[in-house]
């Protein structure tokens, strides 16, 4: 019996470590591809519509943008036409390529946007000289042509697992407050070079890639430069505000759905695959320690510590606007709220209930856009 009870303490302690080792190796590794996950029911080309199954991102009203057939085609979706528990009809707005009337399988998606060519807007295509080589991006003007010359840049940061176009949403208002606007890469994210390990540090490294945008601003006119970061584009433009060399040029942070606290996100993730508790500690350490190396492949541990803005909220230094929606799915708000109620004298928060994950634009642009114009409006009132 206790050779037994021995046996199968050790398998299950094998077991866990399995799984630690899996969810810490998973948080780092950029994503090959992304996966279909929402099946096509019906698709009614001369109706303009589209029945899906039923989740809870495409069940939220709005516009969004619509990846399917493993990516072989982007369309934009509407407004609901009818739901039930199971499907929901959307109003097809456009089919930007690939057959929509063959796909069996898509992916909900923010972007509506598939480059400045769709709002559409003057750009440039600029190459960032960061540590790991060229970094592609889009610079683009303000609305006004005079406004070119007053210094005012938005750096704009996409989150983990997308690109630059995540951030195509927030050009239309940055120009009209007279702000040039630089969409950049970074590190891993499938346009910039790869780093060495070919690992995400979940901002504890991405941020030199953004002190290397804040460079190249600085260099082409930036006097002022507000940065502006999604989801973990909100942990690596953080860093960038407290870590830059010439953060002193950093006179705001705008963030939507942004990660404030991994260790909260990694929890939260560990809860909705119904993990023990005990494997998201255990990848935190994992992912945190010299010694993780050989499960994760990381070239350097993750500093946790560094990337709470919750415990280190006495460090901010500049005003915040801080959007987030309580469902989001992904990122608790529990961590932005936590961050705004100790910094209410630089922290401007706007909650939303039911926007989900990155897509507040597509909830409610008018809210968010709202937001965002009053807040830059009090920020040059300074």
């Amino acid at each position: 019996m206790a050779v037994g009870t021995g046996a199968l303490a050790l398998a299950g302690a094998t077991a866990l470590g399995v799984l630690i080792s899996v969810m810490a190796r998973t948080v780092v590794t950029p994503p090959r591809q992304n996966s279909d996950d929402v099946r096509v029911i019906a698709a009614d080309l001369q109706a303009g519509t589209l029945t899906l199954q039923a989740t809870p991102d495409s069940m939220v009203p709005g516009h969004y943008g619509f990846w399917f057939s493993g990516d072989a085609g982007h369309a934009r979706l509407g407004e609901i036409l009818a739901s039930d528990p199971h499907s929901v009809t959307r109003r097809v707005e456009r089919v930007d390529f690939g057959n929509l009337g063959t796909a069996r399988m898509g992916r909900w998606s923010g972007w509506v946007y598939l480059g400045p060519w769709s709002l559409p807007v003057p750009f440039t295509n600029v190459l960032i000289r960061t540590e790991g080589g060229q970094a592609p991006a889009w610079q683009i003007p303000p609305a006004r042509e005079a406004d070119a010359e007053s210094g005012d840049w938005a750096i704009h940061v996409h989150g983990r697992a997308v690109r630059r176009q995540e951030a195509l949403r927030a050009v239309s208002v940055f120009r009209d407050a007279g702000y040039t606007s630089l969409l950049v890469s970074y590190r891993n994210d499938g346009d910039a070079p790869f780093s060495t390990d070919r690992r995400y540090g979940l901002g504890d490294t991405e941020w030199q890639d953004i002190d290397a945008a804040l460079d190249f601003a600085l260099a082409h006119g930036a006097k002022r430069v507000v940065l502006m970061g999604w989801s973990m584009g909100g942990a690596i433009v953080l860093q960038t505000a407290l870590r830059a060399r010439h953060r002193s040029h950093v006179v705001g942070i705008v963030l939507d759905s942004p990660v404030i606290n991994w260790a909260e996100v990694v929890a939260f993730q560990g809860t909705l695959l119904r993990l023990p508790a005990s494997v998201a500690r255990g990848a935190i350490q994992v992912m945190g320690h010299r010694w993780g190396r050989a499960l994760t492949g990381q070239s350097a541990p993750i500093d946790f510590h560094r990337l709470d803005l919750v415990a280190r909220a006495a460090d901010l230094r500049v005003p915040v606007l801080l959007l987030h929606s309580d469902d989001d799915g992904y990122v608790p708000s529990t961590a932005s709220r936590a961050l705004a109620a100790r910094r209410p004298d630089l922290i401007t928060f706007v909650p939303f209930a039911t926007a989900r994950h990155t897509k507040l634009w597509n909830h409610d642009s008018e809210k968010w856009t709202g937001a965002i114009r009053s807040w830059l409006d009090d920020l040059t009132a300074r």
